[in-house]
Parts: C-alpha cells; sequence; structure tokens
C-alpha cells in the first residue's frame, strides 16, 4: 500500500443472515464512515482486501453495521470475524475526533522537551497507549498514561512526555 494506512477497528460480529458484519472502530465518535468507498481488510499479516460497502448502519457510538458487496451470507461474514479494518490515512485524518487516539498520527512526541520522533501508530491498551516512534531506524513504544503524559498541543501537533528514567536505553 502506498498511501499509509491505518487501523480503524475490527469486525467484531456478524448481522442477520446476508451476511452484514459489525465493525467495531476506535474513531472516538459515532460515525457512518461517509465518503469511505472501501475498507481494507487485514486477511493475513500484511495482506490487506478491499472491501466495498453497499450499505452502513449506526449500531452505537463504537459500531456500525456494513453490508459488503462480496460478502452475501452469514458464513461468508464469519470468514472475516476477529480480521482488523484499515482505511488510508486521510481519510481517518477527516474520520477520526480530535480527541481519539488515532488523531494523534503524525504528532511529534518530546521526552523533557526533547523531539524524539514521530507518532507512526497509535495502539490502544485497556490500561494505556502505546506511541510507535522510530528512534534510529529502531522501533520504540512510548506509553502513553497518566504519569508519563504532561500535555498534548493540538495545534502545534506535540505529545509532551516525561519518561521514567531508562525507559528509552532499552530500545537503543
Amino acid at each position: 500500500m502506498d498511501e499509509q494506512y491505518i487501523r480503524v477497528g475490527s469486525i467484531v460480529g456478524t448481522y442477520g443472515t446476508e451476511g452484514e458484519i459489525v465493525l467495531k472502530h476506535n474513531l472516538g465518535k459515532k460515525s457512518l464512515f461517509p465518503g469511505v468507498e472501501s475498507f481494507f481488510v487485514e486477511v493475513s499479516r500484511g495482506s490487506y482486501i478491499p472491501y466495498f460497502p453497499l450499505q452502513i448502519r449506526g449500531k452505537n457510538n463504537e459500531e456500525v453495521i456494513i453490508r459488503l458487496d462480496s460478502v452475501a451470507s452469514k458464513e461468508a461474514a464469519q470468514l472475516l470475524l476477529k480480521k482488523q479494518v484499515w482505511l488510508p490515512e486521510s481519510q481517518v485524518s477527516k474520520l477520526a475526533a480530535k480527541n481519539a487516539p488515532v488523531s494523534l498520527l503524525g504528532y511529534t512526541v518530546l521526552n523533557n522537551k526533547e523531539p524524539l520522533g514521530l507518532v507512526e501508530e497509535v495502539i490502544e491498551q485497556p490500561q494505556q497507549i502505546l506511541l510507535r516512534i522510530e528512534i534510529s531506524k529502531k522501533e520504540v513504544l512510548i506509553p502513553l498514561n497518566e504519569s508519563t503524559l504532561e500535555k498534548i498541543n493540538h495545534s502545534k501537533k506535540q505529545i509532551l512526555v516525561n519518561l521514567p528514567e531508562g525507559l528509552l536505553e532499552i530500545y537503543l
């Protein structure tokens, strides 16, 4: 994939007998995905297949029910269960709530005012959020929680953190 793609959620269930799927998304607000012509489903690691939505209905703030073009039975929909769903970064930036963790992509992480790198991926976990950045061509995971996050400056696209002593040395 040429453009940067972002994981927006996963398929958590089937709905009805006509092959509809339930997509649980992480956009931080209710969305019917306006303007989305295709969802990219990760069928195996690094292999993405486009699926074209015929109909999208809201279920709640985090879930939508989608009828996909090439999925016409409950059995076909079940093959997509637990698969990750991706969209181009340009679409995600338009769809995500400003305070949603996924909106932090592309922000600069600063530790004690020292720039570390750009957020390349946001990994949401129950107790904290991990920001994947790259330092000296090495992947580094920065934990975002009450003890590490100082401030998020949306206008400057900066995340100010105060990391525990020795955390970065683990990676470098």
